[in-house]
């Protein structure tokens, strides 16, 4: 069952689950046959930032300094925010999206220098164009490695939907022959790993919970941490078969515990720019809901959706419990 990012936004009930798969939506459609997330773009946090020629209307490009670009995916009901860093020698894309639009003709756009690929984690949304890259890098998982095998339509289709959708889907992709393609990774990354693009480097952090395979990026120097799926404004999605609860515990701890040496926090979904001090807000909500002290604001299909204001916590409604 595909994760459906349609309400990644703040209080959209879990009924929105269930949304139509009919029909195909290579045309755009009328206001009142989008899904409900559509009326919510664009999202407030993204004003702060200077929009660029993205080249295609399937992205939109926001530079969010001088050395970093924000390649968003804002009429996908995943709302995946990619992000480019360029250094003096190399730049690196974090995340390479849903894999329906070609991020690569983006990112050639915005830079000249070479390009490596590096995921967050390798859910569908976030190593869809991996393949166009010829400098991938990935952890060493049996995650990582089963989902560079690509996913067939079967699995897929829903996310170039009519439901997902809030614009026309780019050429030639319809929802009959959207599929994610395969990627090779070329050198692996894990806990500790250096990334030196020349001028500006990062730390790779290894945050397992929301998959085996997440990491985050530090950039010590300039107090920047990227977080991908572990945290980002917005419900946070902790009930897939892959998620573990005791790893997140862990890892959202660590995260939260950085947050006196950090300037921003970049998240993977909705908006890019958070304060540091939410990580430490999600810490203190997690560890509420662990020890039975939050209420669900709503259960439904088997979940349960936690209200924190800035950001939600989705878990199945029996999840385990945490001393």
């Amino acid at each position: 069952m595909i994760l459906r990012r349609v309400i990644r936004q703040l209080s959209i009930p879990l009924a929105a689950l269930h949304v139509s798969m009919a029909g195909c939506a290579q045309e755009k459609s009328g206001a009142a046959d989008k899904p409900e997330f559509c009326s919510e773009l664009p999202r407030p946090g993204w004003a702060s930032f200077e929009k660029l020629d993205a080249g295609d209307s399937w992205f939109e490009v926001y530079r969010l300094d001088d050395d970093l670009y924000a390649i968003a995916e804002p009429y996908q009901w995943q709302e995946v925010i990619n992000y480019l860093i360029v250094g003096k020698d190399r730049a690196l894309l974090f995340d390479s999206g849903n894999g329906i639009g070609d991020i690569k003709a983006v990112v050639d756009r915005l830079t000249s220098l070479p390009v490596t690929a590096l995921a967050s984690h390798s859910h569908l949304d976030h190593v869809g164009d991996h393949w166009r890259f010829d400098d991938v890098l990935a952890p060493d998982t049996p995650f990582t490695d089963e989902r560079a095998k690509g996913l067939p339509n079967a699995i897929v289709r829903e996310e170039a939907s009519k439901a997902a959708l809030c614009a026309s889907l780019p050429n030639g992709v319809t929802e009959e022959n959207h599929h994610t393609k395969p990627f090779a990774p070329t050198a692996r990354v894990g806990e500790g790993t250096r990334i030196d693009l020349g001028g500006v480097a990062f730390d790779v952090l290894a945050i397992p919970g929301h998959t085996p395979d997440s990491i985050a990026l530090l950039d010590r120097e300039n107090g920047r941490l990227f977080t991908g799926d572990t945290y980002y404004k917005g419900p946070i999605w902790l009930f897939a078969p892959e998620t573990d609860l005791s790893a997140y515990r862990v890892s959202i701890a660590r995260l939260a515990a950085l947050a006196p040496d950090l300037n921003a926090v970049y998240g993977a979904h909705n908006e890019p720019f958070s304060a540091p001090d939410e990580l430490v807000k999600v810490r203190d909500g997690f560890e509420a809901v662990m020890a039975g002290a939050k209420e669900p604001a709503e259960i439904a299909d088997g979940r349960a959706r936690y209200e924190f204001g800035t950001f939600e916590l989705l878990m199945l409604e029996h999840h385990e419990r945490l001393p």
